[in-house]
């Protein structure tokens, strides 16, 4: 099994490093040195995306 910490899908980690960036800028941090608060909504947004995905299938 995977440590918590690494990433289940290698390949994915330039776009999850991107991701990352991304919600950084937008927070108004220099860097991601704030790991934690940044994750938070990393999955935050993830999750958001989730359900309109979800919602969007739903009307079909």
């Amino acid at each position: 099994m995977p440590s918590k910490r690494s990433i289940a899908v290698p390949e994915a980690r330039q776009a999850l490093q991107s991701f990352k960036a991304e919600i950084a800028k937008e927070l108004g941090l220099e860097n991601e040195t704030a790991a934690g608060y940044v994750g938070g909504h990393m999955v935050k947004r993830m999750i958001e995306e989730a359900e309109k995905s979800l919602t969007h299938l739903g009307r079909s």
